[in-house]
C-alpha cells in the first residue's frame, strides 16, 4: 500500500476514535447508572465508528480494492446517523435507541456492496440530517451550544476543502497550503469534529457532569 497523504491523514479518525474510547469513562463518572449506561454506549459507539472510518478510508485511498466502499461508507454514515439520532432523542426527550443508527449502517452495507452511488447519496443525506439536528440542538441546549457549533464549524471548513479537492475542482491536481492535499485536510478536520462533538453525545439536560 502506498502511504500517500490521504492514507496517512485517514489515521486521524483512528486517533480520534481511540481518544473517545479512552476518555469516555472519565467523562461520565458523575452520572447515575441508567444515564451513565446510555451515555457510555453512545460515546463508545461513536469512538468505534470513528476508528472504522479511519480504517475504511485508509483502505479506499490505499489498496482500493473493488469492495472498498463496503468498509468505507457504512462507518461514516453511522457516525452521522448516531450524532443525528442522539440530537433528535435529546430534543424530543426520548431515550436513544441503538437501532435508530445501527439499522441505517447495516442498510448501507448492502447499498455499498451493490450500488455505491446510492451509498454516497445516503451518506450525504445522513450528513445533512446530522448538521440540521445538531444546529437545532445547539439552539435548544445553551450548555452544549459552544461545543456543538464548534464541531459544525470545523466539519464545515473540512467539507469545503474536501469539495474543492475533488476531481475537476480547483485543488484536485495541486496542493492546499502548498504541501498538504485538500482531501487530507478534510480527513483531519472531520476527525477533529468527531472528537469535539463526542462529549455532547448522550448528554441530557439533567446531566451534572462536565462538558
Amino acid at each position: 500500500m502506498s502511504w500517500t497523504a490521504d492514507v496517512w491523514s485517514s489515521l486521524a479518525f483512528v486517533v480520534a476514535g481511540a481518544w473517545i474510547l479512552a476518555t469516555t469513562p472519565r467523562r461520565v463518572r458523575a452520572l447515575d447508572d441508567d444515564a451513565r449506561r446510555e451515555r457510555v454506549l453512545a460515546q463508545r459507539s461513536l469512538g468505534v465508528l470513528a476508528v472504522l472510518v479511519g480504517v475504511g478510508s485508509a483502505v479506499q485511498h490505499g489498496p482500493a480494492p473493488a469492495w472498498n466502499s463496503v468498509v468505507h461508507d457504512p462507518p461514516l454514515l453511522g457516525a452521522y446517523a448516531l450524532v443525528a439520532a442522539d440530537a433528535l432523542a435529546d430534543l424530543t426527550g426520548r431515550e436513544l435507541r441503538t437501532w435508530w443508527w445501527l439499522v441505517p449502517v447495516l442498510a448501507d452495507v448492502a447499498l455499498a456492496a451493490t450500488w455505491p452511488l446510492a451509498s454516497m447519496v445516503a451518506q450525504g443525506t445522513a450528513a445533512a440530517v446530522a448538521v440540521v439536528a445538531v444546529l437545532l440542538r445547539a439552539r435548544a441546549r445553551p450548555a452544549l451550544r459552544r461545543r456543538l457549533l464548534a464541531a459544525i464549524a470545523v466539519l464545515g471548513v473540512g467539507a469545503v476543502l474536501g469539495e474543492l479537492s475533488r476531481p475537476g475542482r480547483p485543488w484536485s491536481d495541486g496542493a492546499t497550503f502548498d504541501t498538504v492535499p485538500g482531501h487530507a485536510v478534510w480527513h483531519v478536520l472531520a476527525a477533529v469534529a468527531i472528537a469535539v462533538v463526542a462529549p455532547a453525545v448522550g448528554r441530557r439536560p439533567t446531566d451534572s457532569s462536565p462538558r
